[in-house]
C-alpha cells in the first residue's frame, strides 16, 4: 500500500506469528532443574512454521484464540505448531517434514476434531491455537506444565502477560476465547483475565490429553462438545 511518499506494508496474521515466535524469550530465573523447551531456535522447525502459517494464516482476518497450557516435546515442542505432531503436519496439513513420525495424544484428538469441523483450511481460517506459555518446560527429561511448580508459575507472570498482550495485536477476537483444560489452566487464565480485562468471556474445554487418557471411549462425544462450543 502506498500513500503519498510513504509505503505501508500490511502484516499478515502469519507474519505476526512468525515474528513473535522468533523473538520469544524468558528472562526470569527459573527454579532449579527446570529447562526451557524452545522449538523456535531450531532452523528446521522454523522453516516448517513458515510453511504452515503462510499456508493457513497468510491474511489479515481475525481469529478466535484457543489457549492451551504450554508445548510438549512431541507436539509443538518439536514442530513449533500447537497440537500438531509430525504425522498430522505431513498427512493432514500437507507439509512434508523429516521429523520422526510419532503420534502425540493431544494432536490425535485435536485433528479428529479439526477433520470433523471441515479440515485444517476451514478450522484455521477461524481459530488460532496458543498457550498460556508459548514456550515449554522440561524437568528430569519429562514435560512440565507451567503450573506444576508454584515458583515457576510465579516467575513466568511478566512473560505470560507480555506474550498474551503481544498476540492480541495479531488480530485476536477479544469477545470470546477458549481454554483447553477445565482445571488449573482455566483457573489461572480466568484470574489473569479478571485482572487484565482482555476477554469478555472465556469458555473452558476438556483438555485433549485428559480425553485421550481417561475418556477415550467418549472421543466422539467430546468432539461434538468442542464443535458446539466453537460454533459460538
Amino acid at each position: 500500500m502506498t500513500r503519498g511518499r510513504f509505503s505501508f506494508i500490511l502484516m499478515t496474521f502469519a507474519d505476526n506469528i512468525l515474528r513473535f515466535y522468533a523473538t520469544l524469550k524468558i528472562k526470569s530465573t527459573l527454579p532449579e532443574g527446570v529447562e526451557i523447551l524452545d522449538p523456535y531456535r531450531n532452523k528446521e522447525t522454523m522453516a516448517l512454521c513458515h510453511l504452515f502459517y503462510h499456508k493457513y494464516y497468510g491474511d489479515e482476518k481475525e481469529r478466535t484464540v484457543i489457549i492451551g497450557i504450554n508445548p510438549g516435546r512431541n507436539g509443538a515442542g518439536l514442530t513449533g505448531i500447537p497440537f500438531t505432531d509430525p504425522i498430522k503436519l505431513e498427512t493432514l496439513c500437507g507439509i512434508p517434514n523429516a521429523f520422526p513420525k510419532k503420534a502425540e495424544l493431544s494432536a490425535d484428538f485435536i485433528y479428529t476434531m479439526i477433520q470433523a469441523y471441515g479440515g485444517p483450511a476451514a478450522f484455521y481460517k477461524k481459530f488460532f491455537f496458543s498457550a498460556v506459555s508459548p514456550l515449554g518446560f522440561v524437568k528430569d527429561g519429562k514435560n512440565l506444565n507451567y503450573y506444576d511448580i508454584r515458583e515457576l508459575q510465579d516467575s513466568l507472570r511478566d512473560y505470560i502477560i507480555a506474550s498474551l498482550k503481544k498476540q492480541l495485536t495479531f488480530g485476536i477476537n477479544t469477545r470470546i476465547a477458549f481454554c483447553l483444560g477445565e482445571g488449573e489452566n482455566f483457573k489461572y487464565i480466568s484470574r489473569l483475565n479478571d485482572e487484565l480485562k482482555i476477554f469478555k468471556e472465556i469458555i473452558p474445554l476438556a483438555h485433549p490429553r485428559f480425553i485421550m487418557q481417561y475418556k477415550r471411549k467418549l472421543v466422539n462425544e467430546y468432539v461434538e462438545k468442542y464443535l458446539q462450543a466453537l460454533s459460538r
